[in-house]
């Protein structure tokens, strides 16, 4: 075999040693591990590459997968990304319209959580093919639960992206809205597949899950869960993949044993898990929606833990590359069940335009200003109407409590607010496939 990848399999169980990455260094490569089966497939390129990766636990599954890969490759007919109506009343017509699906149509509603920031809105984003859910480095962008349509030949798929899980203390100390701390809870409830998400360039969240995100798996053990490793790209040390999957999983996918590499923890990494400790003590007093279903004994057990035993699958992933993205979204159509489409095929988002828009203009707010300012701002509209040319005419203020925030804002010469302006004004054409002429004004209000 021209691949040296180190790598031996067991009965009921399978071992993966870092050493493959070592080894497969000089040569072209991409794998799959499956919980029973690792397979290795030459690929294009230098280096050992390890995305996209995933533990798929069924053989089944896997065939099906590949199967469909080839049906895309000999040229199946592909279905351009919807759009949302600029009109509001449209997009609710739209949303009250019956669904056109076809005979033995299938569906899968899918619930994205982890901790803020972990790349939840911007996966969900690449998957629809369309921007209508916010992006940005910084925590909280994403207020409120949304929902995303994608529908596929016979198969439509509901995104539930929802807020990064927190806490009422954290709400509380941060002036946040409450939908951030209900919303994420009631939207599991709804999911047939959850996708807990975790940033691993982050080194002090990629070794434990949070604990919120412990507990609501915990709270909904039925409902099949799978992990996504993001932002793999970011990583330097591509081999700490495989301590961070024994660490998060507790070394178990699909109830087989994973056996890795002992994972040497750097004092870092037990600070933190002490500070973590101490914090969910802390946190045990003021639950979460729906978090006082779990008894004090459980909510101990949880504490001391750093991962779930109980995912169906791991992906490693880069929620930027159009190939993972692509990978995990096959997974997504081989996992949907025969039933019901809830939306008309040309459903993109249950948002309204106006949400679309103040959405994207705070993405830009948190982008371009600093520490607390965008979270203190609101937003009202002034004007929404068709313009000369087909063009869709926008006028928003944005309402600010201090002077200094308000010269933040405008910027040298208006600057800031015309740049914020145009970048959100091409977002919005994108999702509305019209010409967007958005204007900004800023107001002072005390």
């Amino acid at each position: 075999m021209a691949l040296r990848v180190c790598a031996r399999v067991f009965k009921g169980s399978a071992l993966l040693s870092a050493r493959a990455v070592v080894s497969a260094r000089h040569e072209s490569a991409s794998w799959i591990l499956t919980a029973g089966n690792a397979a290795c497939v030459r690929g294009r390129g230098t280096g050992f590459n390890l995305t996209p990766a995933c533990f798929i636990s069924s053989e089944v599954l896997l065939n099906r997968l590949m199967k469909g890969k080839a049906v895309e490759e000999d040229g199946s007919i592909h279905r351009q990304p919807a759009s949302v109506p600029p009109d509001s009343s449209e997009q609710f017509s739209l949303l009250l319209r019956g669904p056109d699906q076809p005979e033995n149509s299938k569906v899968l509603k899918v619930a994205i959580i982890g901790a803020p920031n972990a790349g939840k809105s911007t996966l969900s984003n690449q998957i629809l093919g369309r921007k209508v859910f916010a992006v940005s480095k910084k925590v909280h962008t994403t207020r409120s639960r949304a929902l995303g349509v994608l529908t596929e030949d016979d198969t439509q798929i509901i995104l539930l992206d929802t807020p990064g899980l927190t806490t009422a203390s954290k709400v509380k100390r941060h002036q946040l809205e409450n939908s951030l701390l209900v919303d994420p809870w009631t939207t599991v409830k709804e999911a047939d597949l959850v996708v807990v998400m975790v940033d691993v360039a982050d080194r002090w969240m990629c070794l434990k899950l949070d604990f919120e995100v412990l507990r609501c798996l915990a709270q909904h053990p039925d409902i099949p869960a799978i992990l996504v490793l993001n932002k793999v790209d970011l990583l330097k040390t591509k081999d700490r993949l495989l301590d961070i999957t024994a660490e998060l999983t507790c070394g178990i996918v699909n109830g087989r044993k994973l056996r890795v590499r002992p994972v040497i923890k750097p004092p870092w990494a037990e600070k933190r898990l002490q500070r973590d400790s101490e914090s969910s003590l802390e946190e045990e007093k003021s639950e979460p929606e729906g978090g006082g279903v779990l008894s004090k004994e459980q909510l101990k057990v949880l504490r001391g833990q750093r991962g779930w035993p109980h995912f169906k699958d791991v992906f490693m992933t880069s929620s930027v590359d159009r190939e993972d993205v692509d990978t995990l979204k096959s997974y997504f159509l081989v996992a949907a069940k025969p039933g019901s489409w809830p939306y008309h095929s040309e459903v993109l988002t249950d948002q309204s335009p106006e949400q679309l828009c103040t959405n994207i203009i705070r993405e830009k707010l948190l982008e371009y200003l600093p520490q607390e300012v965008p979270y203190s701002m609101t937003q009202s509209f002034e004007l929404w109407q068709d313009g000369e040319d087909g063009n869709l005419d926008i006028s928003v203020k944005l309402n600010v409590r201090k002077e200094t925030h308000m010269k933040m804002v405008i910027g040298a010469g208006g600057q800031v607010v015309a740049q914020m302006a145009r970048e959100a004004g091409e977002d919005l054409s994108r999702v509305f496939l019209r010409e967007v002429k958005l204007k900004l004004s800023v107001k002072l209000r005390k």
